[in-house]
């Protein structure tokens, strides 16, 4: 399967949102359903305006991903689980990493531990920790950065 990155567009808004919802009931077990709604709300309402967005696009020219770029740090990466495992989400890091250089730094949640791997897997190394999301919320962030910047 290859994937096109192209830069955000609005008609594939409702599609982001759908890719972030499928990918976090997958992923973030830790989170309940009234927390999901919490953070699809803000993405709803504008968050996604908020950073530089890529997107993958499929054989089909269907998004099955994206990334959220603000400046070298990685706000958000998000595949469909029907892409899990196919390269997407590489290469959007491979993506990222073209534009902005080896600078990439990411929070992910500690109770994500495939989201950890990955990173790890891709070069990337622990330089802190949280105990609160960026919402004020208890779900402890670890502070990842690409090895070349440690």
């Amino acid at each position: 399967m290859s994937n096109r990155i192209v830069p955000y567009q609005e008609s594939y808004h409702d599609k982001l949102i759908d890719i972030w919802y499928e990918a976090v009931r997958l992923t973030h077990t830790f989170l309940t359903e009234a927390d999901i709604n919490f953070y699809r709300d803000m993405l709803q309402s504008g968050a996604l305006h908020q950073v530089e967005i890529w997107i993958a696009l499929n054989d089909n020219n269907e998004p099955s991903g994206f990334i959220g770029l603000d400046g070298t740090k990685i706000e958000m990466l998000f595949v469909h689980p029907e892409s899990h495992r196919k390269g997407v989400g590489s290469g959007l890091i491979e993506h990222a990493r073209s534009i902005k250089g080896n600078h990439l730094e990411v929070d992910v949640n500690e109770q994500n531990e495939n989201a950890y791997t990955f990173y790890k897997q891709l070069g990337f190394v622990r330089i802190g920790r949280s105990e609160l999301d960026h919402s004020g919320k208890p779900f402890p962030l670890l502070h990842l950065a690409l090895e070349s910047r440690v």
